[in-house]
Order: C-alpha cells, then structure tokens, then sequence
C-alpha cells in the first residue's frame, strides 16, 4: 500500500463522506484513492470555495468539514476562508498536497508551515511514511475536541512511498471524552439562589444549546422562572414559535423593544452561549445584572471583560436540567416577565407597514423581508452573510427555522452563499436559502455554476442596491461621496439561468411572491434578484453611525 492510500482509507476510517477542493499533481493520488472509498468528492472553482463549503457542511452536520488543495498556490488560495473558519470555530481538516520535502527550488513550493500559522490553523506534516496514520488520527482529533480548522501538508514524494503499517486505523472517535458533562452541585446551588431572588430574569440560549438539542429544557427553565428569552445571534428564531415570550436576539440586532426590556434583566442566564460583547453591548445592556453561564469550556470570559457571578461547566441539557430541579424542590416558580403587557409589547409588529418606502421599481428591504419570510415554509433553512443589505433580514426574520449566520467571521463578505452550499450537501441536497448583497454573491459567482452542476437546491436571495451597501452608508454618514460605491449589476437572474439554474430579477412584492413560489414547488438552483432601494438604512446601521434609539 502507498501513503496516499493510508492516507485515503484514513480518512474514510474517520467518517469522512464529502470533500469539497481543486485536484492538482499534489493531491490527485489521494483524491482518486478517497474515490476508492466511496466518499463524495466535489470540485469547485477556487480553493477557498470549497473550504467555505466545508466550513457549510461541518456546521450543518456536526462532524469535521474537508477540504484539499494541491501545493503552493492551492493552498494559498485557503487564506481568508480559512481564517472565518478559525474566527467561527469551525472543526475542519484541510489535506493540502505539498511538493516535495525540502525541495524549496519547486516552482510551487511554499513554506507551508509559516502559511498555516498567518491563516490561524493547526499545522501537521506527513513527513515520514510511517507517520500517515497518527498525523490523520491528531488531526481529526484536534479538530473535534479544539472545534478548530487543522491543515495536513503532505508531501508528494511522501505520499508515493510504501506504507508498511498493517495495523488496523484507530480513529480519533475512539479517543473523544464521554458527551455528558454533569454539573459541580454546588455551583448549581449557587445558581439557583441567584435566580430564586431574580425579579426580571432573562435566558440566554446560544448556538451551544441548539446543536445540544436542549429545547425542551432551555423551555422548562423558562416557564419555572418567568424569563425572557432571548438569543444569540448565531441562534437567532431559536424556539421562537414555541414561547408567548421570546424577545429575539441579545444585542446589536436586537429590537428597541427587546432592548428595553433587557436591561430591566436582574439575573441572566447563559447557555452555550459566549456572552461576548456584541451579545451583551459589552455589558450596557445588563447593567444591573449577575450572570449565570452554562458552558462545556472550563470557563469564559464576557464580552465586558468579566467572568460570570455563577459558573456551570456543564453541557446544556444535564446543566439546565439539574438548575430546573434544584429551583423545584426549593419550590421557586417566578412570574418574572410573563406579564400580558410584556406578552403584548412582543407580539406587535416590528416595523409598520405605512413606513415602508416606495420607489418605482425598487423594492424596501424591510418589505421584501416580510414577503420572503411569509412564503418559504419553515423547513427551509436560512443563511444570513454579512454586511448592510443582510442586516434587515438578520434583525427581521421571524418565523422558528434553523438558521446560520455568518455575520461577524473576519467581516468577509461573499463567503455565505459557499456555506449554503455544502450545508445543502451535509442535508442530502435538502432545500436551503441564502440572503446576500450583490456584491458579496458576485465575488464568488462561479461557485453557483457548482450548485448547479450537482443540483443541488440552494436559494440565493440577492438584496441588490447596486453598490457596495455598508460604504455607501458610511460614506454617506462621514460626510464622504457615497457614489463612489455604487457599482451597477447585471440581471442576476439571467445570469443564473446562463450558468444551469433558475433566476429572475424582481422588482415588485408580487413578482417576488411569484419568484419564490416557482421555488417552493420545484426547488432546483435558483437566484432571485429582488431590486431594493438605497434610501433605507439598516437598524443597526441607524444606531452605528447616528446613535439613533430604534
């Protein structure tokens, strides 16, 4: 057996059954050995494509993404979607072919050691045979248990050695902690006295609980308390359907009503949330409060540079099961916010249809919002990227979906349609539906071509203003020429139908009604350009730049 073959059935050892990547001399061989296994491998058009795909799949199934390069310039072409990866936390192994070792007069070489360490990833080298298996098993290892991206640099000369290995793979499954971490009883103690004399207490559950499955205990909680509950962003319409008293995101997309009600907050509960300082407003936004964090990390600093009064580490479901129980036998049941006038207040509307704005043949983004979310049935996931455009759907969305947001990840715009994509893959090919400005979709335009070549049924929603949304409002706000970011686009839906998929441009509510009901009956690669005006800023934009109180 040669390396690359070891290395092959390694990975496939270790579950591996996507890859996402470019196929070069320096990798080929393993690819084709990986082909061998039955794993899936999907050709994209730029490196760092395919590892925002399987940046989409990890988050979408929990396991380890994959992604492969071949040497030099493949793996230069990783750079900023790797280091999103690392900012978000992502478990993901990159296989990145090398030339040969210690031939630093290749016309790819690239010292792919000092790379990894400037892109912020783990950095393990193939470079004996004998070592193929233990550098995939700490990879995989670190990967899981660190949640980090880890890159494997393999040589070519390397991987076409004889591997002479016949012991069986261990993979690094076998190596990981038992999943439930139970709770120190006297720091659930601690905790329970601390809500027992809570007045106004709010829950906070975080893309940590989610992927837990503690709903039914973030809820129970709830209910014995009489708290609010809110979330964080990457949370964001978390059990929003199932609570007459869920007040939505904690923070910067917050509502004003949320806003209000939060910093009455006397004790705030934390789950599988970070509490970091666009969370808690860098503590402004609780400023009376104490702090209650359940975490599996051994502890976390907030986002106002404070540890929390109360500290359980404890995974979601055994920590709010034994603070629940512990607030029973003492017989606490807190009426908190469950008020008929809080209930009110978070039942309205949250922008009034009499303001929206109307242009000929643009549409308000807080409009196209509203229809969007009312016509895509709830189990059709959503991807929020970033940047002034996506901050109305981020903030307005209101129906209960699961929804992933890469809102904040080195603020890289462009790398949200990517994750929609291999999130679709780790689904099966499942429907999903990705909100992006013009600009960002552009960036990486040819990678739709990819959904499309494997049907795969992702929806791109473009907010399309034309222009470079976020700087034309900053512009705008500092006094700048705003115009000098405005950049006409093409018919994105025409553009969508040249490369294999279904597209329309829109520019009225009922041509988008139409657009995504053509969607919901038959989902299959789709852009839908809905033509939206400038002239309305985003809330947290009006907050950012004018300190306005919206």
């Amino acid at each position: 057996m040669k390396v690359y073959e070891a290395l092959a059935a390694a990975f496939a050892a270790e579950g591996v059954t996507d890859v996402f990547g470019m196929m070069g001399d320096a990798n080929m061989h393993w690819m084709n050995a990986l082909a061998g296994h039955g794993t899936r491998l999907y050709e994209v058009r730029h490196e760092g494509a395919g590892l925002s795909m399987a940046h989409g799949f990890a988050r979408a199934s929990g396991r380890p993404g994959v992604v492969t390069t071949t040497s030099g310039p493949g793996t230069a072409q990783l750079a900023t979607s790797m280091i999103v990866a690392s900012r978000a936390r992502i478990p993901l192994v990159a296989f990145c072919g090398e030339t040969p070792l210690g031939d630093e007069s290749a016309v790819q070489y690239l010292d792919q050691r000092r790379f990894a360490a400037a892109i912020e990833c783990a950095f393990l080298r193939v470079a004996k045979a004998d070592s193929a298996h233990e550098v995939v098993r700490r990879a995989f290892h670190l990967a899981r248990t660190e949640s980090r991206p880890v890159m494997i640099s393999a040589p070519i000369d390397v991987q076409l050695q004889e591997f002479e290995d016949d012991l069986p793979y261990a993979p690094s499954t076998e190596l990981l902690p038992a999943p439930q971490l139970l709770p120190h009883p006297d720091r659930v103690a601690q905790a329970a006295e601390l809500l027992a004399a809570a007045k106004h207490p709010v829950l906070i559950a975080g893309r940590g609980a989610r992927q837990a499955g503690a709903a039914d205990q973030v809820l129970a909680l709830q209910q014995r308390t009489g708290a609010l509950l809110a979330t964080t962003l990457q949370a964001k319409n978390w059990l929003h359907g199932r609570t007459g008293y869920h007040v939505g995101i904690a923070g910067l997309f917050g509502s004003k009503v949320a806003m209000e009600l939060l910093q009455e907050a006397d004790c705030v509960v934390a789950v599988g949330a970070s509490l970091n300082h666009y969370t808690i407003e860098s503590g402004y936004l609780f400023p009376d409060a104490k702090f209650v964090q359940i975490d599996t990390a051994p502890n976390v600093v907030m986002g106002n540079g404070r540890v929390a009064d109360c500290y359980l580490q404890a995974d979601a479901v055994s920590g709010l099961d034994a603070l629940t129980t512990a607030l029973e036998r003492r017989g606490v049941q807190l009426e908190g916010f469950h008020t008929p006038d809080v209930h009110g207040r978070l039942t309205a509307p949250l922008t009034d249809p009499a303001e929206y704005r109307r242009e000929p043949g643009l549409l308000d983004p807080r409009e196209a919002i509203e229809v969007i979310d009312a016509e895509l049935p709830p189990e059709i996931g959503l991807v929020l990227g970033s940047g002034h455009q996506t901050d109305f759907g981020t903030m307005l969305f209101q129906r209960s979906r699961e929804v992933t947001s890469n809102y904040g990840m080195f603020g890289a715009i462009g790398q949200a349609p990517l994750l929609t994509i291999g999130a679709s893959v780790a689904g099966g090919g499942e429907p999903l539906f990705v909100v992006e400005g013009d600009a960002s979709f552009l960036m990486h335009l040819p990678e739709f071509e990819t959904a499309c070549r494997y049907r795969l049924p992702v929806l791109v929603v473009v907010l399309n203003d034309e222009g470079l949304g976020a700087e034309y409002h900053k512009a705008s706000a500092k006094g700048l020429d705003p115009g000098l970011a405005v950049i006409p686009t093409p018919e994105l839906g025409a553009v969508a139908r040249a490369l294999g998929g279904d597209g329309a441009t829109v520019r009225s509510t009922g041509e988008l009604r139409t657009a995504l009901g053509e969607y919901v009956r038959a989902p299959r690669p789709t852009v839908i350009d809905v033509r939206i005006t400038r002239e309305v800023l985003s809330v947290p934009y009006r907050r950012i730049q004018y300190g306005e109180d919206v």
